[in-house]
């Protein structure tokens, strides 16, 4: 079913956003608000490929502290409230931002991963004999 006639995403910010597959743009990425769909249903690209981790929430987080800290600083200052009006106001609304926040973000990041060809970093063992042989050369010759 994965038909090469699709054209991957050359932007996988603006793709993951929308929520689409970064393969043909065309199926969802999710199959729930967060939870990643097995494969896509138009070309059939398979999303095991995809670990976004903590990466969503830690953005968001980032992102949705800095306004809610200063409405909260604002509302302080300006009507001298009690911690409890904070709890019902701030609380909530820094909570809405980063649950409206996690759904772009984690579309954006798979798509980069799919984009950038991101995997699983390994040590390249060989890489690193050869290194240490030129280096124990170098080293003899002077």
């Amino acid at each position: 079913m994965n038909d090469t006639s699709f054209t991957p995403t050359d932007n996988p910010m603006m793709t993951g956003i929308l929520g689409r597959c970064p393969q043909c743009q065309q199926g969802h990425l999710f199959d729930g608000y967060l939870k990643l769909a097995p494969r896509c249903e138009v070309c059939g690209l398979d999303y095991s490929f995809a670990d976004p981790a903590d990466g969503p929430a830690f953005f968001a987080m980032t992102i949705a502290a800095v306004p809610a800290l200063a409405f909260g600083v604002w509302f302080q200052t300006s009507f001298g409230l009690p911690l409890w009006v904070h709890v019902v106001t701030t609380v909530p609304l820094t909570i809405l931002c980063c649950m409206a926040l996690l759904r772009p973000l984690k579309g954006w990041l798979v798509c980069s991963q799919y984009f950038h060809k991101a995997e699983e970093g390994t040590i390249d063992r060989e890489w690193h004999a050869d290194a240490a042989r030129k280096s124990q050369k170098t080293d003899g010759a002077t």
